[in-house]
């Protein structure tokens, strides 16, 4: 066991147990909104700090998927849990799908929430440059966020967003993520889970669409499924946070059925 756990905060304690995983702009904090209204009796959620954001925001590490997931189940050992489930925003949906590779075996069910696919998201240089700098740029957040969410949110909120990804993460950490989600491909590591995979995108997210998910998780994923949110962007769980804990937790709590 290594000396390095996932700083955490634990909510509920009911027998399902659910690591709650950001995305590349936000620490555990960007499940705030959600959290007053979770089922805190059927379910146990951990919301973690990666490295490189939140109280780990220090921390050494590679800042990739991989070592995320391994992360996670170092941190499940520790909570003494044998098998859970896996939410994880967009970049940290990239790791929950990590982790079926990592550790099929200890899940019960994983969601992404506007999820990276596994085999890395393709972006035209323009994007790419737009993307990379925004490690130091804070206007490039700024507008990153405002595409993702269709170009429909109030400035004070995208300011916010942009003031909260810059106060909890680390520029050098930050940039690095992304080769790690954006540019690397495991998806022939993963394909035919059994596992029960849920995506749940926005309507107004151009670049995490329905039609994406379509052509990868539910093609790789034999049990995956699909909802789509039609007033939500990329950060559902800030714009339709009602919408999305009632599409996630009913998914969670369904029964399981043998593959």
């Amino acid at each position: 066991m290594t000396s390095f756990m996932l700083p955490h905060e634990v909510h509920g304690d009911g027998a399902h147990k659910v690591f709650a995983v950001h995305g590349w702009f936000a620490d555990r904090a960007a499940y705030a909104a959600v959290l007053p209204d979770l089922d805190r009796a059927s379910f146990t959620y951990a919301l973690v700090d990666l490295r490189g954001y939140g109280t780990a925001k220090e921390a050494a590490g590679a800042f990739g998927t991989a070592e995320a997931a391994a992360d996670l189940v170092e941190l499940a050992d520790r909570l003494g849990w044998e098998r859970f489930s896996v939410i994880g925003h967009s970049m940290g949906g990239a790791i929950a799908q990590r982790l079926l590779a990592l550790a099929p075996e200890r899940l019960r069910r994983i969601v992404g929430v506007s999820p990276v696919p596994a085999s890395g998201l393709s972006l035209p240089a323009e994007q790419w440059e737009l993307f990379a700098d925004a490690a130091h740029r804070p206007a490039n957040r700024r507008a990153i966020i405002d595409i993702t969410t269709g170009g429909r949110r109030p400035a004070a909120w995208l300011d916010r967003m942009v003031a909260r990804s810059l106060g909890h993460s680390d520029p050098r950490a930050f940039r690095t993520w992304l080769d790690s989600w954006a540019a690397e491909d495991f998806h022939t590591e993963v394909t035919g889970s059994p596992v029960p995979a849920l995506a749940v995108v926005g309507a107004l997210d151009p670049a995490l669409s329905a039609a994406l998910m379509r052509e990868t998780w539910l093609n790789w994923y034999p049990r995956g499924e699909l909802r789509e949110l039609p007033a939500a962007g990329h950060y559902a769980m800030d714009e339709t946070p009602l919408e999305l804990i009632r599409a996630v937790e009913d998914f969670l709590r369904a029964e399981d059925i043998p593959a």
